[in-house]
C-alpha cells in the first residue's frame, strides 16, 4: 500500500485543497515525525571535565593538529604565560597589533558569560559554534579535552581567516599545555604566583621553569623584571609587559592606547565591580588596581585554594563581606567561607544564592566588588542573561 503524503486523519475535504500552501505547511507540521535534537557545541563542551583524564602531555594535541592541516603552522604567533593577569594581556596585544593594521586572532580563557568569549578574530568574538563544529569529528575520534578542543578550533579558525599573528593565551602552565604549539615569535611572561603546585610544582621559580619552556631557542622573552631570566638563556630577553610584546613582533613602538575591557577582568558596572580573583595574587593584584573606596565585598571561593591568604589580601578593599557559593562542586560551603572571613571583616552575612548575594551587598553599601571565583561571576552573568530572555 502506498504511503500517503499527508497524515491518515486528514478528510477528503481538506485533500482538495491541498493548493492551499498556507493550510498544507499547518497540516503538515501536525504530522510531522519527531526529531532527535543534536547536542550543540556548547553542550557536548559543557559535559566534559576540563582536566584531562590521563595526565598532562602534548601528543593527543599534536595528533589532532596533524588531522587538522596543522593550523598552527599558518601564522606567527605570540605566547602569553603566566598565573594571573593573561587574558587582559592577550586582548592588550591584540588591540596594540590591530591598531598596526594586522589581522590578529586570539584566545584567552577561561570564559564568565560564555564560550564565544574564548575565540577573537579581529577583536570581535569569532563564530564559536563553526569554529568547534570544524574540529569536532577529528576531536571525537581522539578523545580529545575540553581545552585541546576550544583551542584547535582557535588555532584553526585563525588558519581560516589568514590572520597575520595569533595572540594566545595558555591554560595551565606551558610545557606541557596544548597551546604548547605554535609558531612563537614572542613569549610573554605576566607574573608567576603558587598555583596548581601539584601539576606545576611547589616552587615560584619550578613554576617559572614550567611556563617559559613554551620559549623556542630563537624566540624574543618578555618578562616583568629578570628574577626568570636565568630560565630561558640564549634568548634575547625584554623587560616590560604586553606593550614591551607587541613591540617586539613589530619591531618599533606603537603609539596606540588601547583600552581594554573584558567580563570578569576589573569589569566595571553600575555600582560594582567585578573580577574573577581567585588565588592570593590574584587578590592582591585586584586591590592595588581597584579604585578608592570601602567595598561590600561578594565572594565565593573554592575549597582548594588558600582561602586565608586570599581574605587577608581582600580585607583591604572593604569590611564588609557577604559569603556565597558558585555552582561549582569545589565551591566551599558559604557558611564554611563566612566562619573564616570572620577573622578579617568587620561585618559578614550568609547568602547561598549568588544573585541574592549581589542583591544583598547591594543593600549593605556600594560599592560593590564581587570576586574570588570566575565560577561566581559566570553563574551571575548567566542569570542575568536568562532574565534578560525573559524579559
Amino acid at each position: 500500500m502506498r504511503s500517503s503524503t499527508y497524515c491518515s486523519s486528514v478528510s477528503p475535504s481538506l485533500r482538495r485543497l491541498e493548493a492551499s500552501s498556507k493550510r498544507l505547511k499547518k497540516r503538515s507540521s501536525s504530522c510531522s515525525r519527531p526529531t532527535i535534537r543534536l547536542v550543540t557545541v556548547v553542550e557536548w563542551l559543557d559535559a566534559m571535565s576540563p582536566w584531562p583524564r590521563d595526565g598532562f602531555g602534548l601528543d593527543r594535541m599534536q595528533a589532532l593538529l596533524a588531522r587538522l592541516g596543522d593550523p598552527q603552522d599558518a601564522y606567527p604567533a605570540i605566547h602569553v604565560v603566566g598565573t594571573n593577569g593573561k587574558s587582559t594581556a592577550t586582548v592588550t596585544v591584540e588591540q596594540l597589533l590591530l591598531s598596526e593594521g594586522l589581522s590578529v586572532g586570539a584566545t584567552i580563557s577561561p570564559h564568565v558569560a560564555g564560550w564565544s568569549e574564548r575565540i577573537r578574530l579581529d577583536g570581535a568574538e569569532a563564530d564559536f559554534e563553526s569554529a568547534v563544529t570544524r574540529v569536532r569529528t577529528a576531536a571525537e575520534r581522539l578523545d580529545a579535552t575540553q581545552f585541546e578542543i576550544v583551542t584547535a578550533a582557535a588555532l584553526t579558525a585563525f588558519a581560516h581567516a589568514r590572520v597575520d599573528v595569533a595572540v594566545v593565551e595558555a591554560g595551565l602552565g606551558g610545557r606541557f599545555d596544548a597551546t604548547n604549539v605554535l609558531q612563537t615569535r614572542v613569549v610573554l611572561l605576566t607574573n608567576v604566583g603558587l598555583e596548581h603546585t601539584d601539576v606545576l610544582g611547589d616552587t615560584l621559580e619550578a613554576i617559572a621553569r614550567e611556563k617559559l619552556a613554551v620559549a623556542p631557542p630563537d624566540a624574543i622573552v618578555v618578562l616583568p623584571d629578570d628574577t626568570y631570566a636565568h630560565l630561558v638563556p640564549g634568548r634575547e630577553i625584554r623587560i616590560g609587559g604586553a606593550r614591551t610584546a607587541a613591540e617586539a613582533f613589530v619591531g618599533h613602538m606603537i603609539v596606540a592606547t588601547p583600552v581594554v575591557s573584558l567580563p570578569g577582568r576589573l569589569e566595571q558596572r553600575d555600582g560594582e565591580i567585578r573580577d574573577g580573583a581567585h588565588n592570593p595574587d590574584g587578590a592582591r593584584f585586584l586591590v592595588e588596581r581597584l579604585p578608592a573606596g570601602d567595598y561590600t565585598l561578594v565572594v565565593s571561593i573554592l575549597a582548594d585554594k588558600n582561602v586565608d591568604a586570599m581574605l587577608r589580601e581582600l580585607r583591604r578593599a572593604g569590611r564588609r563581606l557577604v559569603a556565597t557559593r558558585s555552582s561549582s562542586s569545589r565551591s566551599l560551603p558559604a557558611d564554611d567561607l563566612a566562619a573564616i572571613a570572620r577573622a578579617y571583616f568587620d561585618h559578614v552575612e550568609i547568602v547561598d544564592d549568588p544573585i541574592d548575594a549581589l542583591a544583598r551587598g547591594h543593600e549593605l553599601g556600594e560599592l560593590v566588588l564581587v570576586t574570588g571565583s570566575l565560577y561566581l561571576l559566570g553563574d551571575i552573568a548567566q542569570e542575568e542573561r536568562r532574565a534578560a530572555w525573559r524579559d
